[in-house]
């Protein structure tokens, strides 16, 4: 879903937070060989709330190599739930102790496919709220990060679409344009969730 103008909400994290509280998030009902948790980090910028993306390093073997992203990774054994996961992998992956910020709330469970084929995995993803600036300290994992619009996302204002040639064939993905960037894929599907959760 996305928001038309006159539809458009005030982006504050007390809104956001009151959004996410009145409903329950959808949970994976099947089986799942992993599980994964990512953390949508919003922050307060000039105009607008603002979301932290980044961009993963190029890694072989990584279906998400050098996509666009949210902070987040699979869950560890001595990991309490994915709540903690996706904690620990946003201090890993961009230095910041959520431990310090504002848990807004969690959105609906994401099966992670790839060419329409199920991965065996799942991506919780939650939604944190800065109270106040940090120092972002990306490691080896992470090649660029950046802070995108909220409300202009959520409007449909960076719309975007991807093509990519697969097997001799144009396809095409709807995405988010962020900088030089597209969001697209599982990532573009989670923040899609998200904002039709804003959309009342």
């Amino acid at each position: 879903m996305q928001l038309t103008p006159a539809a458009a909400l005030d982006f504050e994290l007390p809104t956001i937070a009151a959004r996410l509280a009145a409903r329950s998030p959808r949970r994976y009902e099947g089986d799942a060989a992993r599980w994964a948790a990512v953390a949508a980090v919003l922050r307060r910028g000039r105009g607008d709330t603002e979301l932290l993306l980044i961009r993963r390093a190029e890694r072989d073997g990584d279906p998400w190599s050098g996509h666009m992203a949210l902070p987040g990774g699979h869950r560890h054994a001595d990991d309490r739930d994915l709540l903690a996961t996706a904690m620990r992998e946003t201090q890993e992956e961009v230095g910041i102790d959520l431990a310090q910020h504002v848990l807004l709330g969690a959105l609906d469970e994401h099966a992670a496919t790839a060419r329409g084929n199920f991965m065996g995995m799942v991506i919780a993803p939650y939604v944190f709220g800065l109270r106040h600036e940090v120092e972002l300290s990306p490691n080896h994992e992470v090649a660029e990060l950046l802070w995108a619009p909220l409300g202009r996302m959520a409007r449909g204002e960076t719309n975007v679409v991807k093509e990519l040639q697969r097997d001799g064939e144009l396809v095409r993905f709807q995405g988010f344009g962020v900088g030089e960037h597209v969001v697209w894929g599982l990532t573009h599907r989670m923040l899609s969730s998200f904002f039709s959760v804003l959309g009342g």
